[in-house]
């Protein structure tokens, strides 16, 4: 299910669903996808040392990880995609909008009445599901990013949101047989080493390809956090797909390993909203030894996985 160079996270290999969404960390849930025991890694034990706000909704659960900073987990869906909330005096930043199965506008509006601008990780569906809620999308610019900003269909995404990759019933109102992500338009370009002044609240934009060409990370240097989208995670690391650079991945991770002294806490993409620092220089390492040549993966429907513990890396077998 590929458009493109577009990748959809749920893969049909083989006459076969597979499912290797980032929802299924290493040693969490079932390596080769959702059956009997698939939601049994649900909640993960970090949350319950979360402060958790707006408990009353039906989709999303929304944490406040550090004063003004929330994270927008989608936790019943097995890419257990994370966005957030960055609010500053004058105006918040909105870090993806998730899968678009439920409305974050809605949960976004009773966390803040500042003015939202949005910022994608990357333009990968689960991360711009919502975009066309908002007026202000801010992105980097490639080829990659335009043509995925033209939407979504059904056909690509259905199987998203078939009862496999569910952990509960979709949203009253949400049809699976519809789901779809409409078009958006960037209204601002932004680029490597760009500051974005909240108010009160400065954020640094570093680009970092590898999973994507248009993959970033957001850095908030006075409050020592890091939000690394999908270029690091606790789960199996994508960098199998067309769009999937590993050579500039490694460059990318090693440029963030470099922050880690500088860095207080790792904001994930998936699965975990909060990460040891640490872990960056465990990935750089094993990013080098899977370059090498030296590592010892397993081969598994078409991919090469080579475990580390609370990550994995997946590369293509061809």
């Amino acid at each position: 299910m590929r458009r493109a160079g577009v990748r959809v996270r749920s893969l049909v290999v083989m006459g076969t669903l597979t499912l290797l969404g980032t929802g299924c960390a290493t040693g969490d849930r079932p390596a080769e996808g959702p059956g009997p025991s698939w939601c049994d890694g649900y909640p993960r034990p970090i949350y319950s040392t979360l402060e958790r706000r707006l408990q009353d909704l039906e989709w999303f659960e929304v944490y406040e990880v550090r004063p003004g900073v929330f994270a927008i987990y989608e936790p019943h869906q097995f890419e257990e995609v994370i966005s957030y909330l960055v609010v500053g005096n004058e105006r918040a930043l909105l870090w993806d909008t998730g899968m678009g199965i439920s409305s974050i506008r809605a949960v976004v509006s009773r966390l803040t009445d500042r003015p939202v601008l949005v910022l994608n990780s990357h333009t990968h569906p689960d991360h711009v599901g919502g975009n066309a809620e908002f007026v202000e999308i801010w992105g980097y610019p490639t080829p990659f990013s335009v043509q995925n900003a033209k939407g979504f269909s059904n056909e690509e995404l259905a199987e998203i949101v078939r009862a496999e990759a569910l952990c509960r019933p979709l949203p009253q109102g949400m049809d699976s047989a519809t789901y779809a992500i409409p078009d958006f338009a960037f209204s601002v370009s932004v680029r490597d080493g760009q500051v974005i002044d909240l108010g009160g609240r400065i954020v640094e934009v570093l680009h970092v390809p590898g999973h994507t060409p248009d993959a970033l990370a957001l850095r908030d240097r006075d409050n020592g956090l890091l939000f690394t989208g999908d270029t690091f995670y606790e789960g199996p690391l994508y960098l199998f797909s067309p769009e999937a650079d590993f050579a500039a991945y490694e460059t990318s991770v090693a440029r963030l390993a470099r922050l880690v002294p500088e860095i207080q806490l790792l904001l994930p993409g998936h699965n975990t909203a909060v990460a040891h620092p640490h872990q960056l220089l465990r990935l750089d390492s094993a990013v080098a030894v899977v370059q090498s040549g030296e590592a010892t993966g397993r081969r598994r429907n078409g991919l090469v996985v080579y475990e580390f513990g609370s990550f994995s890396i997946l590369l293509s077998d061809r």
